[in-house]
């Protein structure tokens, strides 16, 4: 009896500017052995393109007069992926590492359970000792193990899966990859976050406006994707969406405007925000981390009066990034 053929896996990378990043994301794809490995470049300027192509990948220039977003570069990296489709899929970004041993067990798991469309593992921070912020990042990567509601940008997707479901939503600026699982969810797929440590990322976030900014990124996607899909039974975002706004602008405006108009004693409103640390703090053990959930909140309202503004102004959407 013949033994079944191994699965033929393709890898995806995006990527722009990312310099060294970039020639470590690609050699630890090379070394993965992978049957073809696609760069695409969103208008790098610091020579990435040629360090791809010196690496064997094939690379795609996006068209930058199109607004980038980074679904748009993902499927552009599938759609050169040679006719004959593979069996998976692994999407990366040009700034982090795949792990040695994430290949062989993503593949196994993906073979031995048929309804699953998505495996991702741990992925870590290169640095999470370089700063605070990146320390953070670290912690938020460290899901829970088992069947997920979504991925991230690092994940090995089941081809036939990807394809149905038609891929990443390329007019997202944000959310495109809870997106796409929610979609996979409603037609039957599974999500799995594996007990496997999968790549390395390097956040490289030194300053507060960096982490600022990736707050309020997080807001926006809030409210787009609960604008898509909130209606739906599995109200996709709309708590998330809710709690920012409450946080980030309920309680501030309800205590500045209550003291003003009513009386001075509803300051005592913002104690919620010390209140809410403490909450999180108890649960977690992480005074500073609790500290930054609770102040995220600012910045992720400012993202969902940000998205709300320029979509009721039909105004473009621009990608919000904190690098």
């Amino acid at each position: 009896m013949n033994a079944p053929s191994p699965p033929v896996i393709d890898a995806v990378a995006i990527g722009r500017n990312e310099g060294q990043r970039l020639v470590r994301c690609l050699d630890s794809l090379r070394a993965a052995g992978f049957r073809r490995i696609v760069y695409v470049d969103s208008g790098s300027t610091d020579g990435s393109i040629a360090t791809a192509e010196a690496r064997g990948a094939v690379v795609v220039r996006l068209d930058m007069a199109t607004p980038f977003t980074a679904a748009r570069a993902r499927n552009a990296g599938v759609a050169a992926l040679p006719g004959d489709r593979a069996d998976y899929v692994q999407f990366i970004d040009g700034d982090c590492v795949l792990d040695p041993g994430w290949l062989p067990q993503a593949a196994r798991f993906l073979a031995e359970n048929p309804d699953a469309a998505v495996a991702c593992g741990r992925l870590r921070e290169i640095a999470p000792e370089a700063s605070l912020y990146n320390r953070l990042i670290d912690h938020e990567w460290n899901t829970p193990i088992g069947p997920a509601k979504a991925c991230g940008g690092i994940a090995l997707f089941r081809a036939t899966a990807f394809h149905a479901a038609g891929g990443f939503n390329p007019a997202l600026i944000a959310g495109e990859e809870p997106e796409l699982c929610l979609r996979l969810r409603r037609m039957g797929w599974q999500i799995w976050r594996l007990d496997a440590e999968m790549a390395r990322h390097d956040a490289a976030m030194h300053r507060f406006s960096q982490w600022w900014r990736r707050a309020r990124r997080a807001g926006y996607a809030y409210a787009l994707g609960a604008a898509l899909h909130g209606r739906g039974p599995e109200r996709h975002n709309v708590a998330q969406a809710r709690r920012a706004l409450a946080w980030g602008l309920g309680i501030p405006l309800a205590a500045v405007l209550g003291a003003v108009l009513v009386h001075p004693l509803l300051l005592a409103l913002l104690l919620a925000w010390p209140l809410q640390v403490v909450r999180l703090w108890r649960r977690d053990g992480d005074l500073v981390r609790a500290g930054f959930l609770t102040m995220g909140k600012l910045p992720e309202a400012i993202g969902v009066l940000e998205y709300w503004w320029k979509r009721i102004g039909r105004r473009g959407q621009r990608l919000i990034e904190y690098k």
